[in-house]
């Protein structure tokens, strides 16, 4: 039965994707807030289809601690939900994200049109460096910025080393860092479709302030917080 549900969904998804893409690409002329709005209905379709086909569900708790300003959320990864799941949790946004991802037909090309930060991995400080310019300009925009520190997915339980980027932006720019952890790997695990049904937590923190700051400090305020509540949203606390 599983797989007879993943094939309807990659179909389903497969299906939307390439007209949906280009009715995006249609929409360019948009206001920046507006379109982002509008390619989350994306976002939203594919939530649907895992509740429908799967029985996915998900609650927020903490949403009282999210600031009236754009801010920086930096958060766990663990699978591909989240990335569906906070454009419609967290007000419009751009995601720091790797440029190959622009790359990929329809989808990357719907992508860009998000106003992302497409950053080159390998090129060290001066990653930092667009990171902190671009986000800087996102935010001004009233774009909040969606930062996974850790650069890759990692299952429940685990964590990997943070990366200073969203750090470096909040710093850089006086915004609010939003730490946030979730558990939607026990659901949705990496590089596999969703295994079975159940209720997915998004835990919300209080805002961490950013203004007269050393990156490492926020990084590592983050940090702490969103592990602890990574260990206990693994065990189902």
């Amino acid at each position: 039965m599983n797989a007879l549900r993943s094939v309807v969904f990659a179909l389903a998804i497969a299906a939307f994707t390439p007209p949906f893409a280009l009715l995006v690409l249609a929409c360019f002329f948009l206001p920046r807030l507006r379109r982002n709005s509008f390619i989350s209905i994306w976002a939203r379709f594919v939530l649907l289809l895992a509740r429908v086909l799967y029985g996915i569900r998900f609650k927020v708790e903490g949403a009282e601690h999210l600031p009236k300003s754009a801010s920086v959320v930096l958060a766990n990864h663990q699978s591909a939900w989240e990335t569906f799941a906070f454009q419609v949790i967290f007000p419009p946004q751009s995601y720091v994200l790797k440029r190959e991802l622009l790359w990929i037909p329809f989808f990357g090309w719907a992508l860009a049109l998000m106003s992302p930060i497409a950053i080159d991995r390998g090129r060290g400080s001066a990653a930092l460096r667009q990171v902190a310019r671009k986000g800087a300009r996102r935010l001004a925009q009233g774009l909040w910025v969606i930062v996974f520190p850790e650069g890759t997915r990692y299952p429940p339980g685990r964590h990997g080393r943070w990366r200073l980027g969203g750090a470096w932006l909040a710093a850089a720019s006086g915004a609010p860092v939003v730490p946030v952890a979730h558990n939607a790997g026990l659901l949705w695990p990496n590089g596999r479709f969703p295994q079975r049904a159940g209720v997915i937590t998004v835990r919300i923190g209080a805002p961490i302030a950013s203004a007269e700051r050393e990156p490492q400090a926020i990084n590592d305020e983050a940090h702490a917080w969103v592990e602890a509540q990574n260990q206990a949203l693994s065990r189902g606390h």
